[in-house]
Formats: structure tokens, sequence, C-alpha cells
């Protein structure tokens, strides 16, 4: 008995819902299947984010704020909706099911955005720079299709985000050492493969779009996609699928609820009072933060049903330990607020910046540089700050202060002043290309200002992400409840989606309070009529006064102590943001 019990993995089943088979479910090759989707999936999003402004305003028409607002609402989008994918990948459909539907919007999204880019009749006729004036925005049709195009792709990346890298962990078991291992060297593999898929998209298919033609390089993306899917499902016999245990949300919404029915009821002195039906191994002890919420610990009529006391209505009454869970995930709440503004600044790296690129010398003897491409800057600052942090500053740190590197809310502190940094060297080389251009006139195509120019930006806000990504995802899984690893992940990214909206809120008031009827402002329609300068300059002073509420926010926060046992648990999370790069 105990021989076939080894050969069985106890938390996970096969495809027809028996126990899974060791030897012939999960491990390293079924995990390797699911990489295909994400590889396609870094491709499609950033290859379409980093260079779709160029085409905004240099096909569609569209004003330069307008582009701006329409990458970063494309974006926000797309991570806010990895919310949506998880709770339907928690409560109802799986992960499975969950990456293959989503996989197939995003072949659409990709597709559709192919024969967008392709028909003449969905994009205004050219016009030259010299009669600028003159040009025609697309039509309230032909933007029509492409938003559709790329909210499609916004929603099968939502949905990818939420799955990916969890279903990667199902097909390992954490109580194997030998399959514990072989998790860890599919994370350091998925990271290699998500990093290769950001290059290829700024480098290659960047390449493509400019000088092949867009429908060409969005129908690579589709079928690479396609081909992914059929990759996928042909590994649905050796998967290894794991029960889901609830959505989280779900489970905060029913603490908030039954405190707001017992608002009026007072929390009994003795909190022994309070009811808790977890076992003692995995109980969270009572604490006096957010009393509020103890409310929905204290015992009522009519909160069991049908007078079974094993059986509470979740909705009614929730034990200690799934209070203090919520409380724990509210307590996160300040630091994830005051890290929004650093992903505000991160969304001009593919907006502004690139256009700003867009009207630069980028020639390198008969080679152009396409300007979207211009951001494989940002990607290797991020790679080469991983590295010398990892190489040359934690062993230092560890012989110096005897800690292995920083604590993640120094990495946060440290990315929010790199970012300020960033800004700041952002708004002195635009002041230096405004005077070139002055200088040039306003129907100079190409200025003659090189555009490395705009690499202290890139590096500075590229090696501010690599602290601030890492302090994030340290700081949000080992801070919050065992039960809530996912759901912590989705905070996470919530603040990069916020941080993309926020922009788009940002350039609409600066466009309305400094704007005029001419198209002029501090964001004209022609970035070289425009004061992009003194935009970089307000963001400056904003990351300024956030920095300082976040050291207020971290000095007040009183980190709770992970335990061993989460150590894996932390990687193996935390890898499942890294999807994003």
């Amino acid at each position: 008995m105990e021989r076939k019990m080894s050969w069985t993995v106890a938390d996970a089943v096969d495809y027809k819902g028996f126990p899974a088979d060791r030897s012939k479910t999960g491990g390293w090759i079924p995990a390797a299947l699911i990489l295909g989707i994400e590889i396609c999936e870094r491709l499609s999003t950033m290859g379409i984010a980093v260079n779709l402004v160029t085409y905004l305003v240099g096909t569609m028409h569209l004003p330069s704020a307008t582009s701006a607002n329409v990458v970063t609402d494309f974006m926000g989008t797309s991570f806010l909706l990895c919310l949506l994918g998880g709770f339907l990948a928690d409560s109802f459909l799986g992960r499975h099911k969950t990456i293959a539907i989503f996989a197939i919007i995003q072949t659409l999204g990709t597709g559709t955005l192919a024969i967008a880019t392709k028909l003449p009749q969905l994009r205004p006729i050219p016009c030259h720079a010299s009669a600028s004036l003159t040009c025609k925005p697309a039509n309230g049709f032909q933007m029509g299709v492409l938003y559709m195009a790329l909210y499609l792709i916004a929603l099968g990346t939502g949905g990818l985000k939420s799955s990916v890298s969890g279903f990667g962990t199902d097909q390992f078991d954490e109580k194997d050492e030998e399959e514990k291992a072989q998790m860890a060297y599919f994370f350091n593999r998925f990271f290699f493969f998500i990093s290769t898929g950001t290059l290829m998209a700024v480098t290659v298919l960047v390449y493509l779009q400019d000088e092949v033609g867009r429908s060409w390089a969005y129908g690579i993306c589709s079928f690479s996609m396609f081909v992914a899917i059929l990759i996928f499902l042909s590994g649905t016999k050796r998967y290894r699928y794991k029960k889901s245990l609830g959505s989280p949300i779900v489970h905060i919404f029913q603490v908030i609820v039954a405190a707001i029915k017992k608002r009026k009821k007072d929390v009994p002195y003795n909190v022994e009072l309070l009811y808790e039906d977890t076992p003692e191994a995995t109980r969270i002890h009572h604490t006096d933060q957010f009393q509020l919420l103890d409310k929905a610990a204290i015992v009522a009529e009519g909160d069991f049903e049908g007078n079974v006391v094993s059986a509470p209505n979740p909705w009614k009454l929730c034990s200690v330990t799934r209070v203090e869970e919520v409380k724990m995930m509210v307590g996160l709440l300040p630091i994830w607020a005051t890290t929004i503004i650093f992903w505000t600044t991160y969304a001009q790296m593919i907006t502004f910046s690139v256009e700003q690129a867009s009207t630069m010398e980028r020639s390198i003897g008969r080679f152009q540089i396409p300007a979207g491409s211009l951001t494989v800057f940002f990607v290797a600052a991020i790679l080469i700050t991983l590295a010398v942090y990892d190489r040359l500053i934690m062993p230092f740190w560890k012989k110096w202060k005897g800690k292995p590197g920083f604590t993640n809310l120094q990495r946060i502190a440290i990315g929010l002043v790199l970012s300020t940094f960033g800004m700041a060297a952002a708004a002195l080389a635009e002041k230096k290309r405004l005077a070139v251009a002055r200088a040039a006139g306003a129907t100079t195509a190409t200025l003659p200002i090189s555009v490395f120019l705009l690499i202290p930006q890139f590096f500075l806000v590229g090696a501010g992400e690599a602290f601030i990504y890492t302090g994030q995802l340290d700081f949000f899984i080992t801070q919050s409840p065992k039960g809530m690893k996912t759901m912590s992940t989705g905070l996470f990214l919530t603040t990069l989606s916020l941080g993309f909206f926020v922009s788009s809120f940002l350039v609409s008031v600066v466009k309305r309070l400094t704007g005029s009827n001419d198209g002029q402002g501090w964001l004209a329609d022609n970035i070289n009529h425009g004061r992009l300068d003194c935009f970089y300059g307000l963001l400056a002073v904003l990351d300024i006064i956030n920095f300082v509420l976040y050291l207020v926010c971290a000095a007040w926060y009183k980190p709770r102590k992970p335990k061993p046992a989460l150590q894996m648990e932390t990687i193996v999370n935390g890898s499942s943001a890294e999807d994003k790069c």
C-alpha cells in the first residue's frame, strides 16, 4: 500500500479526475509545454505596447496625448483583468481551461489587429509631414476596430497572466525533494523565457513592424500563439490538476459583509469568545488592528445553518483566522498605494519617451534603430541591475550588515528614488531636444540630435524597476496570509494597472489645464511644439511627494516575519508575477 501511495500525488488528479500518477503526470516536460504560451503572450503584448504610440501618431493621426492614453489604458486594462482571470480560474474554470480559453481570445485579438493594420479602409488617408495640418485623424469606425482588437488582446493577457505560472507550479509536488528542486529549475527557465520574449518583442518584432509591415508582425504573433495553444493542449493527458480552494476575493467580501451586518454589536472584552474553527497548526492569533473587522467573528443567533454548529454561514460568521487574514491584506494597502506612482513613471517609457525617440537621429551607420526598440536599454538596465545586486551588492551587504541584501521595503524605496532621478533626467533631456527642435524648425522630420541622449532616463527607470519589482513581489508574498498568496500577487499587479490609469488621468488633466484651442500646451499635438519637459518635471515632483508618503507608511508598517516553510512558496508564487517582464 505504501508503495502504491508513493506513486501518486496527494493533492493532484489527472485529466480523468483520478489521483495523479507521479510517473505519468507532471514534472518538467508538461511544465515546459506551458512556457510556449507565456513566450507568445510576452511577444504580443510588449511588442504592441512599446511601438503602438508611433502607429497612433504617424498612421492614425491622433494627437500625442491621446495616443499616450490609448497605450496606457490598454496596458492598465491588461493588468487589471488579471483579477478577473484569477477569479474565474479559482472559482469556476480551473487553470487549464482558463489558459486555453484566454489564449484563444488573445489569438483572435492579434489576428484582428493584423487585419486592422492591413486594410486601407481601417486607417485614415496618409499625409506628408509638410501637410500635417491637413491630416485627418481616424474616424470612429476605424478606432472602434482598433479598440476591439486591443481589448481582446488585453482580455487574453489578463486571463493568461493569472494562471500560466500557477499551472506550472501544479506540475510539481513540493513534498517530494526531487520535484521541489525541479520546480526551482522550472522557474529559472520561466524567467529566462519571459526575458527572451520581451527582448524579441522590443527588437525583432518592432523592427518587423517598422520595416516589413505591422500586419505581418501581428500576424506572426497570432500564428505563433495558435501553435503554442496546440502544443499546450497536446499535454492535457500529462498535466496534473489541483482542486481550487475558492477565490480569496470571495473570502474577503464574506468578512466585510459579516462585519457590516454586525456593525452595531460590541466586540467582547474576552477575545476567546470570538468564533474560531481553524486547526491550531494553521491558526492566526487575534490582533488589535482594524477592530471593526472583529465583529465578523461575533457569534449571533442565525449564524449557523440548520443549527448545525460545524456549518456556519460564511456571510454571517467568520473565524478569527479568516478575519486576521483580511486584516493582513488591509495592512498592505498603504504600501500598495504609495507604489502606484512608480508605474505611472514607467508608463512614460513606452509612450512619450518612444515618441521623443521617433523625432531624433537613430542611425548607426546604415542601420536605423526603430523608435520602439530603444526600450531595449530599459530591459538591459533591469538585467544588469539584477546581476549587480545578486553578485556584488548582496555579498557585500551580507559581510557588512550580516543580512542577505536589502529588505523588501528598502528595495521599494531605492526604486522610488531611482525613478525620481529618471524623470529629472528625462526633463533635462527633453529641454535639450526642444532647443534643437526650435533651432531646426517645425518641418524638420528628424532632429539633428542623437537618440542616445534618452538612455539615462531609460536606464534609471529600468534600474528602479529592478529594485521596486522584486521588492514589491517579496513584500506582497511574504506579508500576506498563506491562503491568499494568489490574491496578494493580484494586488501587486493592480499597482501596475492603476499606474497606467493614473498616467492616462494625469495626461488628460495636464492637457486640459495647459492646452489651448490650437492644440498647444505642455502636451501639444506635436511634441516639438509642447513642453514635455515640464510634464516630466511635474512627475519628478509627484515622485518626491510620493516618496515622503511612502517613508511614513513604511515606518508605520510592522513587518511580519515569514515562516521558514514559506521560503519555497515565496519563490513559486513570486515567479507568478514575473510574467509582467
